[in-house]
């Protein structure tokens, strides 16, 4: 049987990327988004519903998030589902949760203070953004195959 692990969000930060290091020298930012989503009820009446995502970024990726992001800002990202393991010091239970491991990233605002990051990432267009009209992202089909199955997957170029 074929797998995949694919996950790909928009959202906005929660809180300020917390970065660290291992021993080795390696980057770490620990980020968490919300991913809003609203509908209407049968009775018409809008509703909203948030979900809180944790997301870790390792090497360069981090360090520039870390540097660029702050909380509230819009983020799309792609990664990999990844469940963390491990045993409570305290009560020696087993404890477990649900991460995304980032593997490519845009900003997407372009709000832009002082020192800020660029408003999106050099793939998506060569021309400044038109002050008044929010980037336009194009996308590029992504066929798979798995045995006979055929699956439709849009990426952002």
């Amino acid at each position: 049987m074929a797998n995949f692990n694919k996950v790909i969000l928009a959202g906005n930060l929660t809180r300020d990327p917390e970065l660290r290091y291992t021993p080795k020298g390696t980057a770490i930012a620990r980020i968490g988004m919300a991913i809003n989503r609203t509908w209407k009820n049968e009775a018409g009446e809008n509703q909203e519903e948030v979900t809180f995502v944790d997301i870790d970024a390792f090497g360069r990726q981090a360090e520039v998030i870390a540097q660029y992001m702050k909380k509230g800002r819009p983020f799309l990202m792609e990664g990999r589902l990844k469940l963390d393991q491990w045993e409570d010091k305290n009560t020696h239970q087993k404890q477990s949760k649900m991460k995304v491991v980032l593997e490519s990233f845009s900003f997407l605002d372009s709000n832009r203070e002082p020192g800020a990051a660029p408003a999106r990432s050099a793939a998506l267009s060569r021309h400044p953004p038109h002050p008044l009209r929010p980037t336009r992202v194009r996308l590029k089909k992504t066929t798979f195959h798995f045995d006979s199955s055929l699956i439709f997957i849009p990426h952002i170029i």
